[in-house]
């Protein structure tokens, strides 16, 4: 691989530039990372010009993209949207696409297709958009792309994607989004604020307040790409019984898989960190089109015993219930309990698992079920492959729509290297 450019881009300056926008709540309780997505493009894909061009278009409406992380005089962390603009990296791959990329996933690792994440303590200052286009000798392309959590969360990136797409696919004819940027307004306290929930334990540590989990070496945590068709996904929803999401029947599904592949002790508890959008779930709404972010989460929790005996409808309530107890209540009491914090001068960290933890018994999980990144046509077509960053925590998982057939889902998760044989065995299981 050969570096040929590096360069920031820089869109007509919006409204908002120079503004210091302090970080929401919901803004601390992102984890303070870069999150990389990398998309695969087979021959002929779109030029890096036409990308370029788009890019400089899409990124315009949203000013944060082109901001800065950096603190203020007593140490607090807030955007500072200075349009020092978006990273962007070109480089050449002396390799055909054809030769490296089998089944849908690399041959090697991907961390070279995307720019450096730098460390979370060297975050500020650092281009919070960072893009890297690797061309191939067959014409392919494979976009790496790395974000800030603490400027986006995943459904407002899927939007900006979305919007890069269609601006190179459109040209001249695209028109652009005007998305939602007020984040003051998606985190208001009561006057005064009155949280009721134990916001601290639930959202700025993992889980309920637990003991820290265990950390292995990074190899023995082996990162699994599996496969659901849209008949297995049917299948499984007549399982349950009664209405439920792709995400609700897939997530019991392969919550009691891997509880069964680690042998774990019937007496034992498991709980899922499920990522809730809050967006319709706040009182007044926030427009779904919010820019930022506006995430918490729910923990479904059972007995092992509980879980491998009931039915997948009772699993499924279970993971419904605690989603639902996430409501406008709870929300508010989150925002207030981030008001308290500001009337204190506290600094909120959200506690990051450090690498190569072990969530065993638990696990962790995010949808991606509503997201377009499938269906990124920049004009020569959809992506040939979505390809997962390497998890580096075990029992991290991702569902995916798959590019393979409409309705099937691909799940992406991180699992100990002594349960994968299990796991693989029993995953397609329906019993």
């Amino acid at each position: 691989m050969e570096m040929t450019s590096s360069m920031m881009v820089k869109p007509v300056p919006h409204p908002l530039v120079g503004e210091k926008v302090a970080l929401t709540v919901f803004d601390r309780a992102a984890a303070d990372v870069f999150v990389p997505t990398v998309l695969v493009y087979l021959a002929p894909a779109p030029s890096n010009e036409a990308l370029t061009e788009g890019l400089l278009k899409t990124v315009a409406p949203y000013p944060h993209l082109t901001g800065r992380l950096t603190v203020d005089q007593l140490g607090r962390r807030f955007l500072h949207v200075n349009n020092e603009g978006v990273l962007l990296i070109e480089t050449t791959v002396q390799a055909n696409l054809a030769d490296v990329l089998v089944e849908d996933r690399m041959t090697t690792r991907v961390d070279h297709l995307y720019p450096t994440i730098p460390e979370p303590e060297e975050n500020n200052g650092e281009a919070l958009l960072q893009i890297q286009l690797n061309r191939y000798r067959c014409g392919g392309l494979v976009i790496g792309i790395c974000s800030h959590h603490r400027a986006a969360d995943g459904l407002s990136m899927s939007m900006f994607f979305t919007a890069w797409a269609t601006a190179v696919r459109e040209g001249d004819d695209f028109t652009m989004p005007t998305p939602f940027l007020d984040r003051a307004k998606t985190a208001v306290p009561q006057s005064p604020p009155t949280p009721v929930f134990d916001n601290r334990s639930l959202e700025f540590t993992r889980g309920d307040g637990e003991a820290a989990y265990a950390v292995i070496p990074m190899d023995r945590i082996k990162n699994l790409t599996v496969h659901f068709t849209a008949k297995f996904v049917a299948d499984l929803k007549a399982r349950v019984g009664a209405r439920c999401s792709t995400f609700q029947c897939l997530l019991a599904h392969v919550w009691r898989k891997i509880t069964a592949a680690r042998a774990l002790k019937p007496e034992e508890f498991t709980k899922v960190r499920v990522a809730v959008n809050c967006r319709g779930r706040a009182d007044p709404p926030v427009p779904l089109n919010f820019f930022g972010n506006m995430v918490l989460w729910a923990f479904p929790r059972l007995q092992v015993r509980d879980l491998m005996s009931s039915s997948y409808g009772s699993v499924v309530g279970a993971i419904r219930d605690a989603v639902a107890r996430i409501d406008s209540e709870y929300v508010q009491s989150f925002v207030d309990f981030g008001g308290v914090a500001d009337a204190n001068g506290e600094e909120l960290v959200a506690a990051a698992a450090p690498l190569g933890s072990m969530f065993c018994p638990d696990a962790e999980v995010d949808s991606w079920l509503g997201f377009s990144f499938h269906q990124l046509d920049f004009g020569t077509g959809a992506p040939a492959a979505l390809l997962p960053p390497d998890l580096p925590v075990e029992g991290l998982m991702f569902l995916v729509p798959s590019h393979k057939a409409k309705g099937g889902v691909d799940l992406f998760m991180a699992v100990a290297e002594e349960h994968v044989a299990a796991f693989e065995q029993i995953c397609y299981c329906l019993d």
